[in-house]
């Protein structure tokens, strides 16, 4: 276990140089949108060579279960408003290509019509939830010589949301893929 370790951490070091040997931010600041598991408006901004900031604010389709009401409920389907702020360290890989890594978090408002059997039969009932999470973020960046970069990036983590009678954990996560017009 602690050889393990060890190795890991040396990888870390290791690519921890190879971003610092190579690293410049490729612009100061980006705005533009975000395609993918989440529809977003999306604003970057670099704190110097190596860490940048990023928000998103958009929409999201999520499936998970969880509990309502003392009733399990198996796949039941959510939409999600949520602001999604990353830090990140990225490095320039060679060329115009740049690599990230870093954590962010999630929280926002959730919405479903849910439809579950009870005592006496089907039941409907609109549900409103809160939202929160924690997720990590990984990708890669290309800078256009125009001002446009184009960012691919998979956010695996992990989600809640949260009511007086409802209560669900999940696997959250996002792949996406971002324009920004950079200034």
């Amino acid at each position: 276990m602690k050889r393990t370790n060890v190795i890991i951490l040396c990888l870390l070091f290791v690519t921890g140089l190879f971003f610092h040997a190579n690293a410049q931010a490729p612009y100061k600041n980006g705005i533009g949108i975000t395609a993918g598991n989440m529809q977003a408006l999306s604003f970057k901004t670099f704190g110097g060579n190596h860490f940048a900031f990023q928000v998103d604010l958009g929409t999201k389709y999520i499936t998970t279960t969880g509990r309502f009401k003392n009733v399990e409920l198996d796949n039941v389907d959510f939409w999600t408003l949520e602001l999604n702020p990353n830090f990140m360290f990225e490095g320039r890989l060679g060329g115009k290509l740049y690599g990230l890594v870093g954590i962010g978090a999630s929280i926002g408002y959730c919405w479903n019509t849910l439809q579950y059997e009870g005592f006496l039969g089907i039941w409907h009932t609109r549900s409103d939830f809160g939202k929160c999470g924690a997720n990590g973020i990984f990708g890669l960046e290309y800078k256009f010589n125009a001002p446009i970069a184009l960012q691919l990036d998979f956010r695996p983590g992990y989600g809640c949301l949260f009511a007086e009678n409802f209560d669900a954990h999940y696997f959250d996560w996002s792949a996406n893929l971002g324009v920004h017009y950079t200034f």
